[in-house]
């Protein structure tokens, strides 16, 4: 009777050992998970201090943004890539992509310290500016003669996440019918290359600017799947 006694003590003892365990990995989890959906304070603190010390020309604010805790990337690279390439533009093509890279970053610098630190409201605030710059600062007309300098940014792996990369792609697709094409043909032929047929198979299923026939019946348009913005995952 004892034996079992003692027997029954230590399982109850070991469920409850494993069950304090089970709670402090969830607890960990959560935790882990919410810091993920917050710029820390580290990165706070890092991202507003070189946003101040940096200059107004060149780069350099937007490097204040590479490797922080809300996985903000691409900002760097977008400008690098523009700014390599603005030689081949004319006059104003220059003027075009230049004033539209100034306007993203002193807009970063005047915002940055006034939006919460979640990450969702910081990716919102970045992927604003480079919609309201862009558009007014006519970058389609900059790009839209020079379509091979943005090589290096429109490509399919630099995706995902979706961030500051899709942001420009959705852009750029709303520039006419030839960018648009542009845009379209080279992400598909690089999504094959990861994914096969599959990439080819959506668009055989939902073709764009298709219009029915005349003395047919008509049918409900297929539904065209709309842009990815940068707080949708891309699919």
């Amino acid at each position: 009777m004892m034996v079992n006694v003692s027997a029954a003590m230590f399982l109850l003892l070991g469920c409850n050992h494993l069950l304090a365990m089970e709670l402090h990995d969830h607890i960990l989890e959560k935790q882990g998970s919410q810091v993920k959906k917050r710029l820390s304070l580290q990165s706070t603190a890092e991202i507003q201090s070189c946003l101040v010390s940096s200059g107004d020309v060149g780069c350099g604010m937007f490097q204040c943004f590479n490797n922080n805790s809300c996985e903000i990337q691409g900002l760097h690279h977008i400008c690098l890539t523009l700014l390599h390439n603005a030689g081949r533009y004319n006059s104003q093509g220059k003027s075009y992509v230049k004033d539209a890279l100034r306007c993203v970053a002193l807009g970063l610098r005047q915002r940055f310290s006034c939006v919460s630190r979640r990450c969702s409201a910081v990716k919102e605030m970045v992927f604003s500016l480079q919609r309201e710059c862009y558009s007014t600062h006519n970058l389609c007309l900059a790009v839209q003669d020079h379509l091979d300098t943005m090589g290096n940014l429109v490509q399919f792996q630099l995706m995902f996440p979706a961030g500051p990369y899709v942001e420009l792609m959705n852009f750029l697709l709303k520039c006419g019918d030839k960018i648009r094409s542009w845009v379209g043909q080279r992400l598909r032929g690089q999504c094959e290359q990861h994914w096969g047929a599959l990439c080819s198979t959506f668009t055989n299923i939902c073709p764009l600017g298709q219009s029915d026939a005349p003395g047919l019946p008509t049918s409900p348009a297929p539904s065209i799947p709309r842009p990815v913005t940068p707080t949708d995952p891309l699919q």
